[in-house]
């Protein structure tokens, strides 16, 4: 088991060797760079010309702050700023659309907004208020047919209870009663919590804290936590031109990517449970989900549709017991179940039979952010992968070379390191992929490396 460290074990490095020859693809399939020194890419867009733009986070888990950049990649990969925000970051991804860009904000210090930013980089709030100042935050928007714009909202949690973890995040001392909102009213089963206090400097002082509750403040059986939009861990849709925000589907824990299918079906990745904080889970699945409105898809009491209170899910000194003492609705059954802690993020689908795999899914995957997620036997992610969803396979489609997976700073060559986003052009011919960066997990955390985001093209060579 890996039980020092998660990803790259290299922490001196700051420059980073670009080697496209390093990556692994599938017979008459080439990739290139594009554009390289970015620091924090987290997703990107196309203009009407094609031309690509990149969202740098601005902020980083590891509690970096700097101002978050929508940035527009010139022809020759230098970059030209369109817009720039104050440190309320992370800027998530952004997508275009009849001259605006929208941008997810994540809010980590005032709240999640999402941006409308014209190309000369004026910007308009459209929508703000939303609860993403804990671990997971408002993710990348896209465009549908109908006119609205849809985007996810993260949970504040790891699994519904407020504890010592988020501590460590950073964001409980700066919001002691921050805690997840449900979409709808819920009733809670009562299960209480016992850990340790960071707040106060007593020491053995301990605390107990209930789900859906502020850090430290118990639940009680059959308490009914009232409803609210904008909630927690939720698939948001708002017009474009502004207006009220409207729930999509609920349940969720963390859906980071989002896209529709060529049939106009509309998809999300969902990060499963870390094994961390006051009710860790165990090897609890990425997943991707085919989303039906008004569904509730199980968190935080089932993983990937699977009831979170079994064996299959519990530690070996903790037992995640159901939060609630009603569910809103079975869950629905993934369209796939992804690795473990790997972090499965950016969407997009095939929609050109000249590039191949016409319908399928293609997901990057950030990779492991071990230990703090859990301990695990090797790196888990750090590629991309593309789903059938009629089938639910799924299959490498850029990895690292090499007799073992991980990131390309640990395998000491010039690959991929942390591929969070991935986006066809408009045309459907070249799929281009964002590498995060090194981003080290030292005994202090993540540790990441300004300057090494990569932006990747990957094109078909020859017609097979």
């Amino acid at each position: 088991m890996r039980g020092h460290y998660g990803g790259p074990q290299s922490f001196a490095t700051q420059s980073r060797l670009i080697k496209p020859s390093d990556v692994a693809l599938p017979a008459w399939y080439s990739i290139e760079m594009v554009a390289t020194g970015l620091t924090y890419p987290t997703g990107m867009t196309f203009d009407e010309q094609g031309t690509p733009y990149v969202t740098e986070s601005g902020y980083a888990y590891g509690e970096v702050w700097l101002p978050p950049r929508l940035l527009k990649i010139n022809a020759d990969g230098s970059t030209t700023q369109v817009a720039a925000g104050d440190k309320n970051g992370p800027w998530t991804g952004a997508v275009y659309h009849n001259g605006f860009f929208y941008v997810s904000e994540g809010g980590e210090l005032e709240g999640g907004r999402i941006l409308r930013i014209a190309k000369d980089g004026k910007t308009t709030v459209l929508v703000e208020g939303l609860p993403s100042m804990g671990d997971h935050h408002t993710d990348a928007p896209i465009v549908g047919q109908d006119g609205y714009l849809y985007f996810g909202q993260g949970t504040a949690t790891n699994s519904g209870v407020v504890g010592p973890d988020n501590y460590n995040y950073g964001w409980l001392k700066r919001y002691p009663s921050f805690h997840d909102i449900p979409c709808k009213d819920i009733e809670l089963a009562g299960q209480n919590f016992t850990s340790d206090n960071p707040l106060t400097e007593a020491k053995g002082d301990k605390a107990i804290t209930g789900a859906y509750l502020p850090f430290g403040t118990p639940s009680q059986p059959n308490q009914v936590i009232k409803g609210a939009v904008p909630c927690s861990g939720a698939v948001f849709r708002v017009p474009l031109q502004g207006g009220p925000l409207e729930l999509v589907a609920w349940g969720l824990r963390n859906p980071f990517g989002i896209a529709f299918s060529p049939e106009n079906k509309l998809y999300v990745t969902d990060n499963g449970y870390d094994t961390r904080g006051s009710r860790p889970g165990y090897g609890s699945g990425d997943v991707l989900w085919a989303i039906e409105p008004g569904q509730w898809y199980g968190w935080p009491d089932y993983s990937g549709g699977q009831p979170m209170n079994t064996e299959d899910y519990e530690t070996p000194d903790k037992d995640p017991k159901f939060l609630l003492a009603k569910h809103p609705n079975s869950p629905p059954k993934p369209v796939a179940v992804l690795g473990v802690h790997s972090s499965s993020n950016g969407l997009d689908f095939s929609s050109n039979s000249q590039f191949g795999f016409q319908g399928e899914a293609f997901i990057a995957q950030f990779g492991d952010m071990a230990p703090e997620v859990g301990r695990i036997y090797g790196p888990v992610g750090y590629k991309v992968v593309r789903v059938n969803t009629n089938t639910g396979e799924i299959t490498d489609f850029a990895v690292n070379k090499g007799k073992t997976n991980g990131p390309a700073s640990e395998m000491k060559h010039g690959g991929l390191e942390r591929p969070i986003a991935v986006k066809f052009n408009p045309s459907g011919t070249a799929l281009y992929v964002v590498d995060f960066g090194v981003m080290p997990m030292t005994e202090q955390g993540p540790a990441p490396k300004q300057q090494t985001g990569v932006l990747w093209k990957i094109t078909k060579t020859t017609a097979k």
